[in-house]
């Protein structure tokens, strides 16, 4: 098994927010990171500047993870780079409607529903050969507490994450005798994030009061959920769901 230093990972979705803070924190504790993004190539070339200037090692990566194609364009450059991909850290949001199911189309809560298991589904695909040759990898997707607690409005979300965290556990069932461990880390409500900028201050502060540690998620309290997860500590830990919401629910 190699040491964290030399250990590869690659994370989707990481221009900003949660998929930015856990690429910084991997990179600080010395793997060489992989900075996924779709549309944003500017911040996600600031998050690398970042790194690099903090000492460590990154490299931003375009793909769109719900094509195979493009994941293996990127999958072949980070392999020609620096060899096979240790750790998948899928944070990777598509997009979906907001709204009451009465008002949905199939093609809203279907195509969400696609949408997420697709990436998923291409993306592990993609980085598997890499760990079961090095018998050893952490896959950690990223679910949401929507999908245990639902909100109005947000259906399509949290049922395309409940697909996906059903998804991780058996993937944890069928990968573990390879040394593959795969573990789903679930936000609660998180500050600083595109999905919050479409809630209103008072749903906000709602949040907030419902908190017993009194605030919000922060993307970097999340990026400590899926550190541990892609690292030693967690070795025996596999098909578990992280809750990182200050207690909002406690199940």
């Amino acid at each position: 098994m190699t040491g964290a230093t030399s250990r590869v990972a690659l994370v989707t979705g990481a221009s900003s927010g949660i998929g930015a803070a856990t690429a910084r924190l991997l990179a600080a504790q010395g793997m060489r990171v992989v900075v996924n993004y779709l549309h944003s190539a500017a911040a996600a070339e600031e998050v690398v500047a970042g790194i690099e200037a903090a000492g460590g090692q990154a490299m931003a990566v375009q793909a769109d993870v719900r094509e195979a194609a493009a994941i293996e364009s990127m999958i072949e450059r980070v392999r020609a780079a620096w060899g096979g991909i240790g750790v998948l850290v899928h944070n990777a949001l598509t997009p979906y409607a907001i709204k009451p199911f009465q008002e949905m189309t199939w093609e809203e809560l279907g195509g969400k529903l696609d949408d997420e298991m697709r990436a998923a589904f291409a993306v592990t695909k993609a980085v598997l050969p890499a760990m079961t040759e090095q018998r050893w990898g952490r896959i950690v997707y990223l679910g949401t507490g929507l999908s245990r607690r639902p909100r109005e409005g947000m259906i399509a979300l949290g049922t395309a994450k409940a697909a996906l965290t059903q998804f991780a556990r058996y993937l944890a069932q069928e990968l573990g005798p390879q040394g593959i461990t795969v573990n789903v880390v679930e936000p609660g409500p998180v500050a600083d994030t595109r999905m919050a900028g479409v809630l209103d201050e008072e749903l906000k502060q709602r949040q907030v009061a419902a908190t017993p540690l009194g605030r919000l998620a922060l993307p970097g309290d999340v990026a400590q959920a899926v550190a541990f997860y892609a690292g030693e500590g967690s070795a025996f830990m596999t098909g578990t769901t992280a809750a990182v919401n200050g207690g909002m629910s406690m199940d």
